[in-house]
């Protein structure tokens, strides 16, 4: 049997931290490994419980979810952990620092516990998750902006089918998402997702989204 995923659970607000480790600890595959109020609380029981993804929050006293972030995952740490950011504040700064920081994904808080039970199998594989509606209102307010040159999708070095994902990427679909529209395996897209941003030279999903957009491959 294989063993559950362990969860850390980091946010001020008592009653938001007693929901989520409820929401957690009932899954049959997810167990809670600990809870805490802060960020540096976070960065010190990570170094002592070793769990596999940590659910934090933004907003918090002592250190802010985003430093706490950059210190468990960022550039340069030995020992990374997964850290899937949940917050009420959908703010684009938030966003790309927290993505920046080193996140593997990003939730709202009003998201349907399915959906963040979802997020955190998701980034427990490796996979990077990124709030759909987030990128959606993300691309809204930076579409304007980001104006392709005439033919600037011609000289594109991705194939037909990786055309095809990216443009679902940039619709905020989740790898699993793209699977089922495409009748593919996980496997299969996930190496594709590789592939494109490897060819592209992108860091991560906002880079691909932003990308499509820039070269006029979806408007």
């Amino acid at each position: 049997m294989t063993a559950p995923v362990r969860v850390l659970v980091c946010d001020d607000q008592v009653l938001v931290r007693t929901g989520l480790v409820t929401i957690i600890d009932a899954q049959p595959d997810l167990e809670v490994a600990g809870e805490c109020g802060d960020g540096r609380t976070a960065v010190d029981l990570v170094g002592r419980l070793r769990p596999d993804v940590v659910v934090m929050d933004v907003r918090m006293p002592v250190l802010d979810g985003i430093e706490a972030t950059r210190l468990l995952a960022g550039a340069g740490v030995e020992h990374p952990v997964k850290v899937l950011v949940v917050t009420t504040f959908n703010l684009d700064a938030y966003v790309y620092e927290a993505l920046r920081a080193g996140a593997s994904g990003f939730l709202l808080k009003e998201a349907p516990p399915a959906q963040l039970l979802h997020g955190i199998r998701t980034v427990a594989t490796g996979a990077a998750l990124l709030d759909p509606e987030v990128t959606r209102q993300l691309v809204g307010r930076y579409a304007a902006r980001i104006r392709p040159a005439e033919g600037a999708g011609d000289d594109t070095p991705l194939t037909p089918r990786e055309l095809q994902v990216l443009r679902l990427i940039a619709d905020g679909l989740s790898n699993s998402e793209i699977a089922a529209a495409l009748l593919l395996s996980q496997e299969t897209v996930k190496t594709f997702v590789s592939r494109i941003l490897t060819k592209l030279g992108l860091r991560d999903r906002v880079q691909a989204v932003v990308y499509a957009y820039r070269r006029g491959l979806v408007t």
